[in-house]
């Protein structure tokens, strides 16, 4: 008897402190959201302008195209996912990845001050990739940039820590020429994609550091 009475006991101590346990136990979450717009400018020796815009307009549109079809929203996602995102982003451990499918409307981005999920989780971070950009210069030759945001809150709706910048790499085979392997040029797309993000996580990582305590 004295024993069942102790399992008894136990069984409902253990119940009594679950929901406390499962909460500390609760994994940190990752909400990852793809970039809803794309931008190509080409510059000639004009260097910009009206004029320059005009007489690029179709390269541009072409390319702003291109750039849809192999960075679109599963190809940005995919490509994250690839990444050591624990080492690159310092993530806790255990940290669960949430992808979301549709971008955010780009007008909201800096707009929104609280969590754009309806997660409640009380370790929660988002990271939003807000433009995809191609430019051609005549004197830098070309290049893809893209700008990414990553926004840390506590237990509540208020931010903590944010950090926003570009991250840019040359490109070599993008556009592809007529006659050259376009499947080649499109795949770059999403390696400088990648390298993109690596470059700014670095950054990330020290504006981090350097936050000071509770901020």
């Amino acid at each position: 008897m004295k024993t069942r009475i102790a399992l008894l006991t136990a069984a409902v101590s253990a119940m009594l402190a679950s929901p406390a346990a499962a909460q500390d136990a609760a994994p940190c979450e990752l909400h990852i959201w793809p970039a809803e717009r794309m931008t190509s400018v080409t510059t000639g020796l004009l260097g910009g302008g009206l004029l320059d815009a005009a007489l690029h307009s179709g390269t541009d549109a072409n390319n702003k195209a291109s750039l849809a079809s192999a960075l679109d929203s599963p190809s940005q996602l995919d490509a994250l996912k690839s990444l050591d995102l624990a080492t690159l982003i310092a993530l806790q451990p255990g940290t669960v990845i949430v992808t979301h499918d549709t971008p955010l409307e780009r007008k909201t981005m800096n707009k929104v001050k609280t969590r754009r999920s309806d997660s409640t989780a009380a370790c929660y971070s988002e990271l939003i990739v807000a433009d995809v950009f191609y430019q051609k210069a005549a004197i830098y030759g070309r290049s893809l940039r893209t700008l990414f945001m990553i926004r840390d809150f506590g237990a509540d709706q208020k931010i903590d820590f944010e950090y926003k910048a570009w991250g840019g790499n040359g490109l070599k085979l993008f556009p592809p020429k007529e006659g050259e392997d376009a499947i080649a040029a499109l795949d770059e797309l999403g390696s400088v994609f990648k390298l993109n993000f690596e470059e700014y996580s670095n950054n990330a990582r020290t504006a981090m550091k350097r936050r000071k305590p509770g901020k």
